[in-house]
């Protein structure tokens, strides 16, 4: 049992390593000898748990994103779909408000997005897809369309980008935007906005006539 403990205490090191020399260097950039020599381990090590070097790569993009972004927010199933809706929306911006570049997946995910290894997608893809059918199904509650109503799947880019606003601009951009300094109160505010901005537009993609013109009370 201890060289089992050992062999993945040392995968675990490299993966660590890995995420912060790919997020530091980028793919290109790093090198496994650095990141060898960050975890305390060999190249023979890196070849017998993940192969070579672009393996080590999707891996560690997987290991970020578990870590830093995997846990999801804790909505009711009993709750009706308006209520569960502002919950997951103050979940996402304040997680991202959280990660917004300090976490080691965004890190890992600027480097991506400045230089593309054309590496990771389907990783991604498969990591992402949970949270997104999460979403969408919930969105398909809110205004009886299917989930593949093009509609719908226009209404989840629109919700989406507006919580990744605050993880893709700057602070001192968003400070000038908004015009007043960052801060957990203008967080809670831009929540109530998003929440309330975004299901008008999906009344308005729905057009259901039932649709109840009232504003969701806020989650305790």
């Amino acid at each position: 049992m201890a060289p089992r403990r050992d062999g993945l205490a040392t995968r675990a090191r490299l993966l660590d390593a890995a995420c912060d020399v790919f997020a530091e260097k980028g793919y290109r950039g790093a090198r496994l000898a650095d990141i060898c020599r960050r975890a305390g381990a060999n190249i023979a090590a890196v070849n017998y748990h993940f192969g070579d070097k672009a393996s080590l790569y999707v891996e560690a993009w997987k290991y970020a994103f578990r870590k830093d972004l995997e846990e999801g927010p804790l909505v009711s199933e009993l709750l009706p779909p308006r209520e569960r809706f502002a919950h997951l929306i103050r979940h996402l911006l304040l997680n991202f408000v959280k990660k917004s570049r300090h976490g080691q997946f965004t890190r890992l995910y600027f480097q991506e997005l400045a230089n593309p290894t054309g590496l990771i997608q389907d990783a991604l893809q498969q990591l992402l897809e949970p949270r997104r059918r999460f979403l969408l199904n919930l969105l398909s509650e809110l205004t009886s369309l299917p989930m593949d109503d093009e509609g719908l799947l226009f209404s989840e880019l629109s919700v989406i980008n507006q919580c990744r606003a605050v993880f893709t601009v700057r602070r001192e951009d968003l400070e000038y935007l908004l015009g007043r300094p960052f801060s957990d109160e203008l967080i809670d505010r831009l929540a109530d906005h998003i929440i309330r901005f975004s299901l008008g537009g999906l009344k308005a993609v729905a057009l259901c006539p039932h649709w109840e013109d009232q504003s969701p009370s806020r989650p305790s």
